[in-house]
């Protein structure tokens, strides 16, 4: 187990060397400039000689080679620099909005999970009935609708339901408030993101669950145990499903990952000033310091949750044993 997991960490090293050369080349190839941006926004007229100095204090005027050395020697000491656009250190922009996103996307998950697992054994277990046909109209409906117009949905009914019950409408909160400070405040401002992603994230669980415990309850062994006259509950909990996690495992851990980057429409619809927005703010204003060093936090992640995965599977299924 140990050399399997010090192998996998060292096959990172490539991935994120590639995922760092990716990003650097295709961020400049990107057309437009951040400083005839910046400058450009103060509606005053801007010479050649004022953009040139943005570029030079920038090191935009340095060779591609030693733009690339500076990065990398960034990330490898995680001292990404300072964003091109604010000014501040980068760890600070992104250490502002990582504790939002990171929670949304464990109460996201948490939600998806607890909801997703039963119904997905369930549906597969009443195969072709009435219950089934619901689960997965349920999950259909969950994957077919847009995670914006579910959104604006939620806060349309909490506002309609508030003012008829309380008076007055429910208002989403301004400002975000840490879970640490004020846990009230903080799962007012989260629970509802967190079920608008968390339902479409269930959808996708429960129909992989489904198709995962079909499969399973095919194989023979689960013939014989019915043939020992097992109970059906112990046939399901301790032989089947643990087999039919495998897969609904991936499943969650790349979801959970890519929830990590891509709430930016979630993001936008209940106004919270996520990793998202950021991603998309630093794109958009050509901020390539940033943008670079929330891609490689982002690679980073998505390579922790499959060694994590990976490492899971033995402890889910005993069979499987690393050398």
């Amino acid at each position: 187990m140990y050399k399997y997991t010090i192998k996998r960490i060292l096959l990172m090293i490539p991935t994120l060397i590639g995922a760092g050369v990716l990003i650097f080349v295709l961020m400049r190839l990107i057309p437009g400039d951040i400083c005839e941006i910046r400058l450009g926004g103060t509606g005053l007229a801007v010479d050649k000689d004022q953009i040139e100095i943005c570029r030079e204090n920038l090191g935009l005027n340095d060779s591609m080679p030693k733009q690339f050395f500076d990065f990398a020697v960034g990330v490898a000491t995680l001292n990404f620099g300072d964003s091109m656009w604010t000014g501040r250190p980068v760890t600070e922009e992104i250490a502002v909005r990582f504790e939002l996103t990171l929670q949304i996307a464990i109460m996201g998950t948490l939600a998806a999970v607890i909801i997703a697992l039963p119904f997905g054994v369930i549906s597969a277990i009443k195969q072709n009935t009435w219950i089934d046909y619901c689960i997965r109209l349920f999950s259909i409906a969950g994957i077919a609708t847009p995670s914006f117009w579910l959104g604006i949905m939620v806060i349309l009914g909490l506002l309609i339901a508030t003012q008829h019950l309380f008076g007055e409408p429910w208002m989403m909160p301004i400002t975000f408030t840490s879970i640490f400070a004020d846990p009230v405040a903080n799962l007012s401002q989260t629970i509802w993101p967190a079920v608008t992603i968390g339902y479409r994230y269930a959808a996708v669980v429960v129909r992989m669950t489904r198709s995962a415990m079909l499969e399973v309850l095919r194989e023979d062994y689960v013939r014989t145990a019915r043939a020992k006259g097992l109970f059906e509950k112990v046939i399901v909990n301790q032989h089947a499903l643990k087999n039919a996690l495998l897969p609904v495992i991936t499943l969650i851990g790349i979801e959970f990952a890519f929830l990590i980057g891509g709430l930016v429409v979630t993001e936008q619809v209940f106004n919270l000033n996520g990793l998202g927005k950021l991603f998309v703010d630093a794109v958009l204003q050509h901020d390539f310091t940033l943008t670079q060093s929330m891609v490689m936090m982002v690679v980073a992640v998505f390579v922790l949750v499959n060694l994590l995965v990976d490492l899971l599977y033995a402890w889910v299924d005993p069979r499987i044993h690393y050398s």
